[in-house]
């Protein structure tokens, strides 16, 4: 997350930044925080990160590394991400002081800042001249991921987006190219571009190659298939609630699309295939045994091999299609930015401004840029010097087609729905896929889960939640535009 630095020239001072104040010198926002950091050396502060190999870059990387610049010791607490937002609300509610800085999925942060846990860091950002650079973060995260009511709560600091991950090799295969226009009547999309094209293609070379490969996999286990579901069911044209009454209508026609469409899908996918996560879908698509795939930015990098020799990635299978790999949209043209993380600033904490400096540091050009380039610490893209960065583009043959791809998905993604308490609505949403994978009908489980989701909203408060709602759809990364 890193890039460029600040340059006090008559044109830039005579600009004006976008959140209304004089642009000032892009200073080196980095080295800022380290200097101003060095007041206190030798005391040690904490940092909420999420468990496994994302805690592997605090831990081993910028931890490290602020120590040696600053002589701040950081300390590092692993937690689930499943038990993230619990745990920090109740370190609030007790008031302990155990946590200074935090990793906050941006969803959860209007949640947190109407509890009072999260510290409002626009003071901080103008007192160290970092509103400027926060200007290069790419827009739909910066626009969405960083403020409530108005002011910053958070920095903006993964750019998790849903990617398709196509073979190149096995689309645009002669033979099947021509067997599928023989059957199909149009030439065979690389990559398809709608879910019938993908259907299309998924099921034809599934039957074609005899499942050697499949035509597709996902990941079908439901934490991770309500991300897929918030982004195809908006994708066919659904909206999660009525905007006058607060009914929820995702047992509208366009919900019952995607259930229907997914237990066809399964039809000509691995048995099994609705249990799977992350790591198993990540293993077919690595060994060759996936045509096409959907999921969030490391699989185009451990597709390209890059990295994998890794002590920490020893658990990846070694990559049987490097530089085979294409990188698009998926079908719909509207990918999930699905989960992501911020940095923000316990409300608790008894030591704030030292917790700013490291998270300033930590979100900085010339230090994020580094972050993102880690191959095993799960930190994605989500700056625009990231993007562009030729040191990235070198990294392997098709990393510059695969930031492309990232850069377009924080053009088009959307935002996951955040709510008053919309981890209580997300359970809801995952138990009824759960359901759907047991065999139930699909329309009677979506009845159900929009009554829960009612009585939800009015234990809420309809007004309430309708203000909320009202203020997340009106974002212009809600729904397609």
């Amino acid at each position: 997350m890193d890039r460029r630095k600040f340059l006090v020239s008559a044109s830039a001072l005579a600009g004006a930044s976008a959140f209304g104040l004089p642009r000032m010198a892009r200073a080196d926002a980095a080295k800022t925080a380290v200097e101003a950091a060095k007041q206190y050396s030798g005391t040690e502060i904490s940092i909420v990160w999420e468990a496994g190999l994302q805690s592997l870059d605090p831990l081993n990387f910028s931890g490290p590394m602020w120590e040696e610049q600053t002589g701040i010791k950081v300390k590092v607490i692993e937690v689930p991400t499943a038990e993230m937002f619990t745990k920090i609300l109740q370190e609030h509610r007790a008031g302990t002081g155990a946590y200074d800085a935090l990793n906050v999925i941006p969803a959860w942060m209007p949640d947190l800042v109407r509890a009072g846990a999260l510290e409002p860091l626009d003071a901080m950002v103008d007192k160290y001249g970092y509103r400027d650079q926060l200007q290069t973060i790419a827009p739909v995260y910066r626009d969405n991921q960083m403020t409530v009511d108005g002011k910053i709560y958070g920095f903006p600091d993964d750019g998790d987006v849903f990617i398709m991950y196509y073979r190149k090799d096995v689309l645009s295969d002669p033979k099947i190219q021509a067997a599928f226009k023989e059957k199909h009547g149009y030439d065979l999309p690389v990559p398809p571009a709608t879910w019938k094209e993908f259907d299309d293609v998924g099921s034809f070379i599934s039957d074609f190659t005899d499942n050697k490969p499949y035509g597709a996999t996902f990941f079908r286990d439901a934490p991770y298939a309500q991300f897929m579901f918030q982004e195809r069911f908006r994708n066919e044209g659904g909206r999660f609630f009525d905007a006058d009454t607060m009914k929820a209508t995702i047992n509208s026609d366009a919900g019952l699309k995607v259930f229907n469409d997914w237990l066809a899908e399964n039809e000509w996918m691995p048995a099994g295939v609705q249990t799977w996560g992350f790591v198993e879908n990540l293993a077919a698509f690595l060994k060759g045994d996936s045509a096409m795939t959907i999921s969030w930015p490391p699989y185009g990098r451990w597709g390209a091999g890059y990295g994998t020799d890794e002590e920490a990635l020893s658990w990846v299978p070694k990559s049987q299609i490097a530089g085979k790999v294409g990188y698009s949209m998926p079908p719909g043209g509207h990918p999930q930015l699905a989960a992501g993380f911020a940095l923000s600033i316990s409300a608790s904490s008894k030591q704030k401004e030292a917790a700013y400096l490291f998270i300033q540091w930590l979100n900085s050009e010339e230090t994020s840029l580094q972050r993102v380039q880690l191959p095993y610490a799960l930190r994605d893209p989500f700056r625009d010097g990231h993007f562009e960065s030729p040191e990235y583009k070198a990294k392997w043959p098709e990393a510059p087609e695969y930031l492309a791809a990232l850069k377009a998905g924080a053009i088009n993604g959307l935002l996951d729905l955040s709510l008053i308490q919309t981890d209580r609505y997300e359970e809801a949403l995952r138990q009824g896929i759960s359901r759907l994978w047991g065999g139930d009908d699909p329309q009677a489980i979506l009845n159900d889960t929009a009554a829960t989701w009612d009585g939800i909203t009015d234990k809420i408060g309809v007004d309430k939640q309708k203000a909320a709602y009202t203020a997340w759809a009106s974002k212009p990364n809600a729904y397609p535009s």
